[in-house]
């Protein structure tokens, strides 16, 4: 059976190649079971695109796929999902954290009958602010998708075939991978993985392009707006029964002196709140004029050991 081992790649000269290398001894290893790699450069301000042209050179089995710009870990990452030709597809990092290792762990649960697989790291070797934000956006993602209970997602998966076809199909500009899983299918299984320390360099996800990537999951929920209903209809109510409060207190007792701090704090928060939802329907009104606009999920400069698809616009 073919594994199609798809890795979005950024400044990752000095690890892609051991990362590919140890993947193929680990697949040497295994009976009825070979690979292929869909490497896809996004734009790395170093010499990654050699590194990858190298191993294809090298290994036939190895598809190289270099962009013309930045465009982002899940759009590169549905870049290499559309040249994957395996039964099976392992989506991972490029940086040895998720270590090809533990790629057998994966196929051994696939062969359970699940059709998609999360890796859930033991210990996450990330540093304690990441490990906060993580934290944070796990919890509020939790709530806003519809996935499967108990299921936790991560960037080392493995998924079938016909999950691979349905993902591809969507052709929106903001891509939330692991949402569009969960919309094609809820037979899911997380595993245990070992989560490796990065051997060189620093994560290249800030904070910027974390909410970024957050905010993205806004294209696949409307609960947000429905917050928005709920919590207008909440403080709309609120202030109605107050005015009735303080008009009652004012005709028992005509001293009673309006507050004009606590008026101004009240102001504060109603109106921060209408902001913030008035910020969400932008977010939604944003991204509708985006994908109305055609923008394009990727833009595929160069290619090694592929042919290039009509879906892609290349630059030769």
């Amino acid at each position: 059976m073919l594994v199609s081992i798809v890795i979005p790649c950024y400044n990752s000269e000095h690890t892609i190649g051991e990362v590919v290398e140890l993947a193929i001894e680990e697949f040497k290893k295994l009976d009825n079971y070979e690979c292929e790699f869909v490497l896809v450069n996004d734009y790395s301000r170093d010499g990654t695109w050699k590194a990858i042209e190298a191993l294809a050179d090298k290994h036939s089995n190895v598809k190289g796929i270099n962009l013309a710009k930045n465009f982002g870990q899940h759009n590169a990452i549905m870049a290499a999902m559309s040249q994957a030709e395996g039964e099976l597809i392992v989506g991972m990092d490029d940086d040895m954290q998720n270590h090809p290792s533990q790629i057998p762990q994966f196929l051994a649960k696939m062969e359970e009958g699940y059709d998609i697989v999360f890796g859930v790291f033991k210990e996450r070797k990330f540093s304690v602010m990441k490990n906060i934000t993580g934290a944070i956006s796990r919890y509020l993602l939790w709530h806003l998708l519809d996935r499967p209970k108990d299921i936790q997602m991560s960037s080392f998966w493995c998924c079938r075939k016909y999950v691979r076809d349905e993902v591809v199909k969507y052709d929106g500009y903001n891509i939330f991978l692991q949402v569009l899983f969960f919309r094609t299918t809820h037979n899911i299984a997380n595993i245990e993985v070992e989560h490796f320390a990065r051997e060189v360099g620093t994560s290249n996800y800030n904070f910027r392009k974390g909410l970024k990537l957050f905010m993205s999951c806004l294209n696949f929920t409307v609960i947000p707006l429905r917050a928005a209903t709920i919590f207008g209809t909440v403080f709309s109510a609120a202030g109605f029964i107050g005015a009735i409060i303080v008009l009652i207190r004012k005709l028992l007792d005509p001293a009673i002196a309006i507050g004009w701090s606590s008026l101004m704090c009240a102001m504060l928060v109603f109106f921060g709140i209408c902001f913030l939802m008035l910020g969400i329907i932008g977010e939604y009104i944003g991204k509708l004029i985006l994908n109305i606009n055609r923008t394009p999920q990727y833009v595929v400069r160069d290619t090694r050991n592929i042919e290039t698809k009509d879906k892609e616009v290349t630059y030769d």
